[in-house]
């Protein structure tokens, strides 16, 4: 092989394994570049965007959006994140994943759960649901309970949304 396609070969090579190494980089369990994946994730789960269609997403303050906080209980004076879910078309679309902006939450429409980062992951491959998670302390959680008891389905495909988003559980955000 003439030198300089050898060279071109081995730059080219060198430069797809870059790409491929980036590629396969999964964002940190609920860092902002997660939850935004993960607002994508929610918005192809008809279980999500219909089950959710009806009351749920009405309850929403007169804001026209719900507010999800999510953290990592083992990863002190991390960041939360925050997912905002709103009626687009008759659907409980996510339209925002990613740094906590909305400052205060209303306790009787928006939520804040929190968990280990084992329990996540957990939750996330369906080891158990909400209904398991709660009862024995494994997922913390505040907002209308009674609410979200109405709608354990969702509430569940949800939860396996931590599995279905490629994380880094490794590490804790910044």
């Amino acid at each position: 092989m003439h030198a300089g396609l050898k060279k071109l070969a081995v730059l080219s090579g060198f430069g797809l394994a870059m790409l491929a190494g980036q590629a396969a980089a999964a964002p940190v369990l609920m860092t902002p570049e997660w939850a935004a994946q993960a607002c994508e994730a929610w918005n192809k789960d008809n279980t999500l965007t219909t089950g959710l269609a009806g009351s749920w997403i009405k309850n929403n303050k007169g804001r026209g959006y719900k507010v999800i906080h999510m953290y990592r209980t083992d990863c002190e004076s991390s960041p939360q994140v925050e997912m905002r879910i709103a009626d687009k078309g008759g659907k409980a679309e996510c339209v925002y994943g990613g740094k906590i902006e909305t400052a205060k939450l209303n306790s009787g429409s928006d939520y804040l759960m929190h968990a280990t980062t084992e329990r996540w992951t957990e939750m996330g491959a369906g080891e158990y649901g909400p209904m398991k998670a709660m009862m024995f302390g494994r997922l913390k959680f505040e907002g209308p309970k009674m609410e979200a008891m109405g709608v354990m389905g969702p509430f569940t495909s949800f939860l396996r949304l931590v599995g279905k988003v490629p994380s880094d559980t490794a590490s804790c955000p910044r």
